[in-house]
């Protein structure tokens, strides 16, 4: 269910951003699962992760498919409804007090959420969360995450500091959100010389065309 979420949030290639019916179809499985196992916060977890994340799908690209980034959506385009059942969930599943990965995204999930503005969001706490997460389980993409949080909770070097170092280990050489995401930490620096190199090169990496429409732009700024 995770797995075909994702490819219905960020499609891995094609001309569309989003796969509405890859997401549909996770969060329907993943109401079933849910009914089968009532008590198993993972579960829970996931299903909250699912639907926080697929309340802002009509926000997160324009009338002609273009993607809007995070901080610039119109939250009012937000679906209230799925954000008060995602948070329902995610609260009946931690207070099992038996928290795991899924619940914890979940939580980073809320806290955009609930910030009414971008500039509301409590960057102090996702970075935590992620701390956490990477502890009970280590993986590189939650390092770069970490690194997105840590750079607006802390400022852009912290978080490119943490991007050096993920980039020395070699594990996601090759993944066009790595250099994305240096090119907008480079940019929120004040350094778009160094941003529009990142991003030339996260348009050579890039497979899904909006990805790549939106890198080419931001590399002319």
């Amino acid at each position: 269910m995770y797995l075909i979420f994702n490819e219905g949030y960020d499609a891995t290639r094609g001309d569309r951003l989003l796969r509405v019916d890859l997401a549909a179809e996770a969060i329907r499985l993943g109401r079933l699962l849910s009914e089968l196992t009532p008590d198993d916060p993972e579960v829970g977890g996931l299903l909250a992760l699912l639907v926080l994340h697929h309340a802002r799908a009509d926000a997160r690209v324009d009338r002609h498919g273009d993607l809007i980034p995070l901080e610039e959506q119109d939250r009012g385009r937000w679906d209230t409804a799925m954000i008060g059942e995602g948070l329902g969930l995610l609260d009946r599943a931690l207070r099992r007090q038996r928290p795991g990965p899924y619940q914890l995204q979940a939580a980073i999930a809320a806290q955009h959420a609930l910030a009414a503005r971008a500039a509301d969001t409590d960057w102090l706490q996702i970075a935590a969360l992620y701390a956490e997460l990477l502890r009970l389980r280590p993986s590189p993409t939650y390092e770069l995450n970490r690194a997105v949080a840590v750079a607006m909770a802390y400022g852009p070097d912290a978080g490119l500091a943490l991007l050096d170092r993920l980039e020395t280990t070699g594990a996601l050489a090759g993944y066009h959100l790595l250099a994305a995401t240096r090119a907008d930490l480079e940019r929120r620096a004040g350094r778009p010389t160094l941003a529009a190199t990142a991003y030339r090169q996260a348009l050579e990496l890039a497979t899904n065309q909006v990805e790549r429409r939106y890198s080419a732009v931001a590399s002319t700024r």
